[in-house]
């Protein structure tokens, strides 16, 4: 009975390891402005008030949250282009910034503005969005070594989810044909709530990761587990919020979101989230609503992404070539 006791501790010793790629060392914070709390609760109260209800059958109400996407990166110095498409025969556009050069290593930060039915959707996913936002506002302030490209996509709820109407297909697939060299992904799904415990269905989960609520997910593929390990360092540089990874097989739900469509187009990505519906039961109801969320350490998820898009692009292993703030 030891030796299987012992045996089964042993396994799931080595699961969690391999799934949660554990790594030592931080990046410092790049010098500059942080996150504002009080900027990213405007707009997730906008999208989900204001913008309501945001979803396909709405066409005014996600048109007017795109215009406010459209006009706030705008306000950023950003070169901001819409990518219109087609789903189901209706017309819908991505909102595209682009800050630094045109050469260079390019990393994408994508997050979906449609909602799931008639929903507010304050972290399902104005939570992503205005994080693109305030990202945004901080990229702008400062001068950029190689491309960072922004990008709000619509359709990404169902029914188009998991099919070539999503958005973010649309927007993979030009970036293949036009033969972009994407460095990274990074996909923002739901990074505003936090609680005291995290619950998990799972009992290996359970064994494996935190049980407080209070850290924020990096998911990806095993391939992408080099970059899973960089963006955690970037992390902890920047921020007080936990970071853990999940790297492995993406069907208990690392696949679920737009990271995907990047994967296959041949671009490694990683999906930044609260860990979704896992933890905030909020998920798809009338109850996601913008008083739920915790925007301080949202506003720390941010300066962590921030962190990782410009240590990316750079290339720095240790800051030394960092993106300075324009004078």
């Amino acid at each position: 009975m030891v030796g299987v006791v012992t045996g089964l501790a042993l396994i799931v010793l080595l699961i969690g390891l391999m799934v949660r790629q554990p790594n030592i060392g931080r990046h410092p914070f790049p010098e500059g402005a942080r996150a504002d709390p009080a900027t990213l609760r405007t707009h997730v109260e906008y999208l989900s008030t204001q913008a309501f209800p945001r979803n396909p059958t709405a066409p005014a109400s996600l048109n007017l949250a795109a215009d406010y996407i459209k006009a706030a990166l705008s306000r950023t110095g950003a070169v901001v282009t819409e990518q219109p498409y087609e789903a189901f025969h209706k017309p819908f556009r991505n909102i595209i910034a682009t800050y630094g050069p045109a050469t260079g290593r390019k990393v994408v930060v994508g997050a979906h503005y449609d909602v799931y039915g008639e929903f507010p959707g304050a972290d399902d996913n104005a939570s992503g969005v205005a994080g693109l936002l305030e990202l945004g506002r901080l990229l702008g302030a400062r001068k950029l070594q190689s491309s960072i490209e922004l990008v709000a996509f619509s359709t990404e709820e169902p029914p188009y989810f998991g099919g070539p109407e999503m958005g973010s297909a649309t927007h993979a697939k030009s970036l293949r044909k036009a033969g972009a060299p994407v460095e990274a992904m990074i996909s923002l799904e739901m990074i505003g709530y936090f609680i005291p415990k995290q619950p998990y269905t799972n009992f290996l989960l359970y064994l494996i990761y935190p049980r407080r609520g209070d850290f924020i997910s990096i998911a990806g593929r095993w391939r992408d587990r080099s970059l899973a390990r960089r963006v955690k360092m970037c992390f902890r540089g920047a921020t007080t919020v936990p970071a853990v990874s999940y790297s492995g097989p993406v069907e208990i739900g690392a696949d679920l979101s737009d990271q995907r469509n990047y994967w296959a187009a041949g671009y490694p990505a990683v999906m930044v989230t609260d860990t979704a519906f896992m933890r905030n039961f909020n998920y798809h109801t009338p109850h996601d609503l913008p008083e739920t969320l915790d925007y301080v350490r949202m506003a720390g998820v941010v300066d962590g992404v921030l962190s990782a898009v410009i240590h990316l692009t750079s290339g720095s292993a240790g800051g030394d070539d960092l993106a300075k703030p324009r004078s």
